[in-house]
């Protein structure tokens, strides 16, 4: 794409920052919260791409100036400067032309926010649960590395340990953003402990990473909700046991892709204080709708997109983790390292680094940029 036309496409964009940065601060704009943190990331966005493109035409201007600087200069020092600068300029030019033609590209709204990842126990039995919870330390030692939060919401523990299920919050930047590559099957190939032959065997958990819901991406009529406490169970203080601090919750929810009326039942036992663990389900309630409702969207992008890197298909295999061999391969992109104990540890960045640019040079592709 050239200058000029890669500049056309930018056209428009000062106006637009000028008039959503009134906007923000208007009262009755504030006031209207959805519309206000709408309006707040779009000037962001918009502020991003501005400053890149500030840069890109001070960067041509700077080639120009120089060029013309070389041909019309006798003094030896300065058409030495004249080409230093000519050389720095047409390095960082196709640099910045990448860059702002993957801020053209609409991002995801859902990947700024917080995420739910959900790890179930899936074929394999015993083998299973233990490999879930080897899934999700790797999460969670993940997370230590960005920098986040992790609380967990529910736990399913196996009979000879890991989870039949586990249910956890992700809080920070851009949490959905990037952990939303890892939704799918995950395979495990290796001898497990009760295994007396030495065998392998192969055994599978399932991924779910879902967007964490804000109080208005959904309508809940929260005085239809039906609230019951109960005494945790479990090891735990000499409160856990006395002291109804565990929550269950229902709802009837009218499904709108299918008409139906479903009942929601969600539980929470993660903490000895009743109004955390309210507040934590009815967090899960909104997140479960949200992502029911969204579904259809998700599926409609999944559909034409040519490859599986981010589809939130939860049903598609998506990494192979061989023990024997010590490997770690990726399908969606064909991606294999022999890493295992640093992959499992939490060291999972390149991986994920390698699906953004798969999915990034998938969407280049699609908008003819």
């Amino acid at each position: 794409m050239s200058e000029n036309m890669l500049l056309s496409r930018l056209e428009g964009l000062d106006g637009r920052f000028e008039e959503v940065s009134t906007l923000i601060t208007d009262p009755a704009v504030i006031a209207d919260q959805p519309r206000y943190v709408r309006l707040t990331k779009e000037y962001h966005d918009l502020e991003e791409i501005l400053n890149v493109k500030k840069e890109y035409e001070q960067t041509l201007h700077s080639l120009e100036d120089s060029k013309e600087l070389l041909s019309s200069e006798e003094d030896e020092d300065m058409r030495a400067l004249a080409r230093e600068e000519i050389e720095s300029c047409t390095q960082r030019i196709p640099e910045l032309e990448e860059k702002i033609k993957l801020l053209l590209i609409p991002a995801d709204p859902d990947d700024s926010k917080n995420a739910v990842l959900e790890i179930r126990g899936g074929t394999g039995g015993d083998e299973a649960a233990l490999f879930a919870g080897d899934l999700f330390r790797m999460y969670q030692k993940y997370a230590e590395s960005k920098g986040w939060q992790l609380a967990v919401s529910s736990v399913s523990e196996g009979a000879s340990g890991g989870y039949k299920e586990i249910v956890c919050t992700l809080t920070g930047e851009g949490v959905y953003g990037t952990m939303k590559y890892e939704s799918g099957v995950h395979r495990v190939q290796r001898v497990p402990a009760t295994e007396t032959q030495g065998r392998v065997h192969t055994s599978a958990a399932t991924v779910a990473v879902l967007p964490e819901a804000e109080e208005f991406d959904v309508e809940i009529h929260e005085g239809e909700i039906k609230w019951d406490t109960f005494r945790s169970g479990g090891a735990g203080g000499q409160n856990v046991n006395k002291v109804e601090s565990g929550v269950r919750l229902r709802y009837n929810w009218k499904n709108p892709n299918t008409g139906q009326v479903e009942e929601i039942l969600i539980e929470c036992t993660e903490t000895r204080d009743q109004p955390k663990n309210k507040e934590r389900a009815l967090a899960r309630l909104r997140t479960f709708i949200y992502d029911k409702e969204h579904q259809k969207y998700m599926d409609d992008i999944a559909s034409r997109r040519k490859t599986m890197v981010s589809t939130g298909d939860r049903s598609a295999k998506i990494r192979t983790y061989n023990y024997p061999q010590g490997r770690i391969t990726d399908h969606r992109i064909n991606y294999t390292v022999y890493n295992l104990a640093a992959f499992m540890d939490g060291d999972i960045q390149e991986c994920i680094d390698r699906l953004i640019v798969a999915e990034n040079a998938e969407k280049l592709k699609e908008a003819e940029l």
